[in-house]
Order: structure tokens, then sequence, then C-alpha cells
């Protein structure tokens, strides 16, 4: 026999967490656990110079293909939607909403001419660099890209009605509502003056401030009805931001997180010193957390390096990968490895000859020896002129033993944390949609730790 309470559908928060890769949407119950996952992967397509880029319609047909699905299942009561999305990445729409361009790979070649008229125009490229926190990355600097719509498609550029970055659009086709959000344009993409705390002045000479919507607080909730269904829709966030918001919410003290994947970014929000040259140099930069606040930034792409890294030791001692996942760290070799020359730079293991090692687990430890190096000197950017007491590492690296046991042999003076926060940028997204649907307290056992000392003692 069954009882109301068993038949009555679970209050839900649901998550769209659209990566480069997977495309995922997740639910979470009034806990923060996931009851239900979807994941999917497009192939891409291409845009009209033969550049790879994003499947736009593939991606739109899927969240409502998607919100179709759970909308029918009846064990679930959707009561608010959000989303977060890789950045960089703008959609063009006109008066009807609808794109006009592909949604154009932030990898994209970038035209030097209108890059460099740019700079030259507004105090040349250290000044316009340090000014909007952007490195010159040609397309990753978004708002790059829709300068050069203007300048090379004039045509098409008048047609534009507004333009939005990605987690923006994905809210905009759920709630029709039109909007900027503050972690999406304070990403590297030279439209933010951190010095004025508004839009570069480049923005409003070029006319492109009216093309942008207005900006909402990260946490608004726009109500909606989907096939007959009410609930309330995010504006949507930067993903790397929006994994950051746990943390925020859980830890007052300051700490710095190092969110580890293909790039490593060492994220302080408790670091508002001004960028230098140097750090610009050396890829550290600000975003913008989804309080507006500005978050210093270093990045590292540490984990494409280990991937292409551990393949070739795999290679060449004829074994899986799989065997280094679970190696312990072996002190002994470490302190061979210590008398070797070693720099700090992300790519020095790539120029050593393999046969210098006598085995596998030398050659990894080697590996993650050189790798922590040049990560230690990334997170050192954005720690000077803070007293962090904690490291937290999440992703990829944060289950690597000898990753995390020579972090905290690094840092001898801050505790170093290995973070267990499942689906980390999905939850912070569903936990700022938290005060519009849930009425229970956040629970604070959503976050696991394990504390590392230079000895792997936890």
């Amino acid at each position: 026999m069954t009882t109301d309470m068993e038949n009555k559908p679970i209050p839900v928060v649901a998550v769209f967490d659209v990566g480069k890769t997977n495309k995922k949407l997740l639910l979470f119950d009034q806990n923060y656990q996931v009851v239900w996952e979807r994941s999917a992967r497009f192939m891409e397509t291409v845009d009209e110079d033969g550049d790879p880029c994003e499947n736009l319609e593939s991606l739109r047909l899927s969240i409502f293909d998607a919100l179709h699905e759970v909308l029918r299942k009846h064990e679930f009561d959707i009561r608010a939607i959000n989303f977060a999305s890789y950045g960089a990445s703008l959609v063009y729409v006109d008066v009807d909403g609808k794109p006009l361009t592909p949604l154009y790979n932030y990898l994209k070649e970038f035209p030097f001419a209108i890059q460099q008229q740019l700079y030259n125009t507004y105090g040349g490229e250290t000044v316009f660099a340090l000014e909007t926190a952007s490195p010159p990355l040609g397309s990753l600097n978004s708002g790059l890209q829709l300068l050069r719509l203007k300048r090379e498609r004039p045509d098409l550029f008048r047609h534009i009605a507004h333009a939005m970055h990605l987690p923006q659009y994905l809210s905009f086709l759920v709630s029709g509502q039109l909007c900027a959000d503050l972690t999406s344009i304070g990403c590297h993409t030279a439209l933010w003056d951190f010095n004025k705390n508004n839009y570069h002045q480049w923005v409003e000479d070029e006319g492109l401030v009216n093309v942008f919507p207005k900006i909402f607080p990260g946490d608004t909730a726009f109500e909606s009805t989907f096939l007959g269904k009410s609930y309330l829709v995010g504006v949507g966030l930067h993903d790397s931001s929006a994994a950051l918001i746990p943390y925020l919410l859980f830890f007052q003290e300051p700490f710095v997180l190092i969110s580890t994947g293909t790039w490593c970014i060492s994220l302080n929000p408790f670091n508002e010193t001004r960028l230098t040259m140097s750090e610009l140099q050396q890829d550290c930069l600000f975003y913008l957390s989804y309080l507006g606040k500005p978050v210093k930034a270093s990045r590292l792409f540490a984990g494409y390096e280990h991937e292409i890294q551990s393949k070739r030791i795999a290679d060449f001692y004829q074994v899986t990968t799989a065997k280094f996942r679970l190696m312990e760290i072996d002190w002994g070799i470490i302190a061979c490895l210590e008398a070797e020359d070693h720099t700090t730079e992300l790519k020095s293991f790539e120029k050593i000859d393999l046969k210098r090692y006598d085995n596998y687990e030398i050659a990894y430890h080697s590996l993650l020896f050189h790798l922590v190096k040049a990560q230690v000197a990334a997170t050192k950017l954005v720690l000077q002129g803070t007293a962090v007491s904690r490291i937290f590492v999440d992703g990829g690296f944060s289950k690597n033993p000898i990753y995390m046991s020579l972090m905290a042999r690094e840092f001898l003076d801050i505790e170093v944390f290995a973070a267990t926060m499942p689906q980390a940028t999905a939850l912070g997204a569903a936990l700022l949609m938290h005060q519009h649907w849930n009425t229970s307290t956040i629970p604070a056992n959503l976050l696991e730790l394990k504390l590392f000392t230079s000895h792997n003692i936890s």
C-alpha cells in the first residue's frame, strides 16, 4: 500500500551544465543531492570559414528535449532552472531572438590588425590589458569577437539586436528574458573596466553598450512557463565562477581554490590587488564573482599537459595510463628527482628523454614533480598580498595522491585539502537559486575534505 507521501513528486532544481565536450542536465533535490542526470555529446559543425564550432541548433534542441523529458517524469517537481556554461562565446540574435551567426569557437584565429588598432586607440596593449584584466588572447577576448563582426561584416552587424554570452542565451531560450551577467562579462572578455567597475570606454565608443542586455545580479530568478508549468529561471553563470560559489558560501576565512581539469585555474576571491604587467604576462587575470567582486585568477594548461605526457610515458614503457591513477607517492624517488635540474616551466617535462628513467613509476613521479612546480608558480601569483590559510584542490588532480602530497610540501604554512564536491559547477548554479524555491537549510556536508601534509598523512 502506497501513501500520499510516497506518490508526492520530489521538489528539484534543474541545472544545465554545458561544457565544451559534455552537456549535462542534473536535478538536485532540496538537500542538493543529484537525483537524476542526463548527459549528451554533439558533433561539432563548422562556421563560414570552415573552422570548427559548437552546433548551436543541436544545443538549443537538446535543451528543450531534456526539459520535455523531465517534465514528463511525475516523480519530480521542477521548481527552478539555472545554467552554467563555458565562457568567451557570444550568441548574436535578431529582433526575433534568432541567432544570426554560428557560435564561433573561442580558439578561432583573430585578425591582428583589428586587435592592434583597438589597443593603439586606448593607450596601448599594456594599458588596455591592465584596465580590462584581459591578456591579449584574440577570440578568447569575447568582446573582440563582436568588434570583428562590426568591422568585417557591417551588413550583418546592423541586424544584431542583442549579444549574449552563452550562459545567458541558454537562460533566454527558457525564460524569454534578455539579460547579461557579471561572471560572463568579467572573464577576460576585454569588455569590463576593472578600475571604473563598468563597461570599458571602447564598448561605449563603438556603440556596443546597447547591444548587450541589462546586467542582472547572479542570483536573479525570472518567472516563466513551459508546457503549462510555471517555474523560476536563473540568469546563467560562467562555469569557473559557478564552481567557486559553494566555497564562498561555506568558508569566510581567506582561501584559494585550484579548480583542476584541462585548465587548472587558481582562484583567490580575497585578492583585489591590482594586476601588474608581469602577472598578466604569466596568464594571471581577474574574474568577476556573481557578487560583482574581482577574483584574482591564474591559469595553467596542466591537465592537458598531464594527459599528453602520461600517454607518452605509457607508450614508452608499454603500460596503460590506468597504472598511474592510484599510484602512491614514493618520497625516495622524489629525493632523487630533487637533485636534477628543474624549472617552473609547464612544458619542461616534455623535453626530457624517458630513457633517463629506469621504470614508469620514476617517469610518472617526474612528470608530477615538474607539473607541481609549474602549478606552485602559477598559484603563488594569486596568493601575494593575502593571508590565505587554506588551499582547496578540486577536480581531477584532487584524486592524485602524488600531486596532492607534493602540493602540501610546497605550501607548508597553508593547509592543503583535496576537495570532493560532486558536480561543483552545477551545484554552484543550483545553490544560487536556493532562496527562490528551497525552504530547507543548505546542508553543511556537501563538501568532503581530505587534508594532505608533506608526507600524505591525513
